[in-house]
């Protein structure tokens, strides 16, 4: 086949590689409120962010990737109420939360943090239509 099959995408899946993968999926179901969507039997739990976007938790030992302390990755996830969010995150222990920010070249208001083997996560909303 010449040309790119023109059928819609089903989803997206962004996986992250861990060493401990009971204690991320606890992480991004009980703190982020992800729920788990296919279970890919001790392999990969693949958690749902929101329609069409998905993170995917690997077990390091049995994944395609492994574990490394280097982390230049960040997750991020767009939302309505990025104040609610802060609130919350500040009550779950998380490493390394950040002061909220302002970043107008971009148009967004955020903060990050860390999960718990070091990805760093970013909850952000816009300031401005189209950003």
């Amino acid at each position: 086949m010449t040309q790119r099959p023109d059928a819609a995408n089903e989803l997206a899946i962004t996986f992250l590689y861990y060493k401990d993968l009971a204690r991320a999926e606890a992480f991004y179901r009980d703190v982020m409120g992800f729920p788990l969507v296919i279970d890919q039997r001790g392999l990969a739990k693949i958690m749902r962010v929101c329609p069409g976007a998905h993170i995917g938790l690997v077990d390091e030992a049995h994944g395609m990737h492994k574990w490394a302390e280097t982390r230049p990755v960040q997750f991020c996830v767009r939302v309505p109420d990025v104040d609610a969010w802060y609130s919350y995150i500040q009550t779950q222990g998380v490493e390394n939360l950040s002061e909220m920010f302002v970043n107008d070249a971009i148009g967004i208001r955020a903060f990050v943090f860390d999960d718990p083997e070091g990805y760093q996560l970013e909850i952000q909303t816009a300031t401005r239509p189209g950003a």
